[in-house]
C-alpha cells in the first residue's frame, strides 16, 4: 500500500470549501480510493492545485479512459458551431460510410447514450476475456459501423443505455465530418485541430505525451487499455493539470453550451440525475468518470462556483467493495451529497 493517510492541505479544504469536520468526514473516503496512489487536482478563480498521492507523480500520465467522452462531445460542439454537423440530424446524412447508419443514430443520440445502441460490440462478449487489455482490438472503422448497423435497437431508441460503441461511431462520425479519414487517427486529428491545440493541450492524445502511471489490477491490468478504432469512447490520454484546464474551459465558455442541454431519459444510473452531450449532472455539477482495465479517473465542475476537480486514480475498480468509489469521491469533493 503506497498511499500514507494525511489530512487534505489546508490550500485545497480552502479551495473545496470544506470545514475542517467535512475535511475529517472525507478522509477515508480519500484514501480508500488512492490507497495505490494517484493524483487529486482542484481549480478555483483561476488558481490550480494538483496533489500527488504515493509514488504518482504530480505531472503523472495517466489512461482518461472514458472521461475521453467529454473531449469527443467538446468535437462535436465544435463542428456545429462550424456548420459541418448538426446535433439532430442523423450522421447517415453526412453520405460516404455512414450513408448506410440507421437514423436514430444522430450526434446527440449517441452523445447522451439514447441512441439504441448495446454497451459494446457483441464481439466484446468475447474479447473481454480473450483480449483483457485490447477487447476492441482486431476490429476496424467498417466493423463497427457495421456492427451498429447490425445491433441498433429502435425498441431503446431515446433511453439511457451508456454505450462505448455509440460513442465510438459519433468519434468516427466526427473525423468524417471534419474533412478527416474516418479512423481512430482521424478523430484524434480532428480533436487536435477544434479542441486541444486550441486550448493549449497538445499532451492530450491518443499516444501518451510522457510516460504512463503504470496501471495496476487485481484480475491483470499492467497494461493500458486499448481501444483501437473505438478510441472515441475511452482512448485519450492526459494529465491532472490538462483536465483541469478543459474543464475551465467549459466555465469560460469556449467550448460551446452543448453541456448544458441536460435531458432526462428513462434508466439514467442511480449518481446521474441527467444527462448532456458528454457528460452527467447532478446536484449542479457537471462529471463524468472513466475506469480503464488498471486506473480510474475523473472530473467535474460546479458553473455556479467555478469549482473544478478531477481525480486520476492508480488501482482498478475493486472486485468487492464500493465500485463506484471514485464518482461518489468527485461528488463529494464537488459539493454534491450522495
Amino acid at each position: 500500500m503506497f498511499f500514507t493517510p494525511a489530512p487534505l492541505p489546508s490550500t485545497l479544504r480552502a479551495l473545496l470549501s470544506l470545514s475542517d469536520a467535512e475535511a475529517r468526514a472525507i478522509a477515508p473516503l480519500i484514501r480508500q480510493t488512492f490507497r495505490r496512489g494517484g493524483v487529486l487536482g482542484v481549480s478555483r478563480g483561476g488558481r490550480q492545485e494538483v496533489l500527488p498521492l504515493g509514488s504518482v507523480p504530480q505531472g503523472g500520465v495517466f489512461e482518461l479512459a472514458s472521461v475521453t467522452k467529454p473531449f469527443t462531445a467538446a468535437l462535436a460542439s465544435a463542428l456545429v458551431r462550424e456548420g459541418r454537423l448538426d446535433w439532430h440530424a442523423p450522421l447517415s446524412a453526412l453520405g460516404g460510410p455512414l450513408r448506410r447508419l440507421p437514423r436514430a443514430l444522430t450526434p446527440l443520440a449517441l452523445a447522451t447514450h439514447t441512441a439504441g445502441l448495446p454497451p459494446h460490440p457483441a464481439r466484446a462478449t468475447l474479447t473481454t476475456f480473450t483480449r483483457f487489455s485490447d477487447p476492441y482490438g482486431g476490429m476496424s472503422a467498417a466493423d463497427v459501423l457495421a456492427s451498429a448497423r447490425r445491433w441498433a435497437n429502435p425498441g431503446q431508441s431515446g433511453r439511457f443505455v451508456y454505450s462505448n460503441l455509440g460513442a465510438g461511431v459519433l468519434a468516427l462520425g466526427l473525423a468524417h465530418a471534419a474533412g478527416e479519414k474516418l479512423s481512430a487517427a482521424g478523430y484524434e486529428r480532428a480533436l487536435r485541430r477544434y479542441v486541444t491545440l486550441p486550448l493549449g493541450l497538445p499532451g492530450v492524445g491518443l499516444l501518451p505525451a510522457g510516460e504512463v502511471v503504470r496501471p495496476y489490477g487485481v484480475l491483470g491490468g499492467q497494461d493500458v487499455t486499448g481501444f483501437a478504432e473505438l478510441a472515441g469512447a475511452g482512448g485519450l490520454f492526459g494529465t491532472a493539470t490538462e483536465l483541469l484546464r478543459f474543464g475551465e474551459a467549459h466555465l469560460r465558455g469556449e467550448l460551446g453550451t452543448h453541456w448544458q442541454e441536460v435531458q432526462f431519459p428513462a434508466g439514467l444510473p442511480p449518481l446521474c440525475g441527467g444527462v448532456a452531450p458528454g457528460w452527467f449532472h447532478s446536484g449542479g455539477a457537471v462529471w463524468h468518470d472513466g475506469t480503464a482495465r488498471g486506473t480510474r479517473t475523473a472530473l467535474g465542475f460546479v458553473p455556479q462556483s467555478g469549482l473544478v476537480v478531477t481525480l486520476l486514480v492508480r488501482g482498478a475498480a475493486p472486485v468487492v467493495g464500493v465500485r463506484a468509489g471514485v464518482p461518489l469521491l468527485l461528488l463529494r469533493l464537488l459539493g454534491v451529497e450522495g
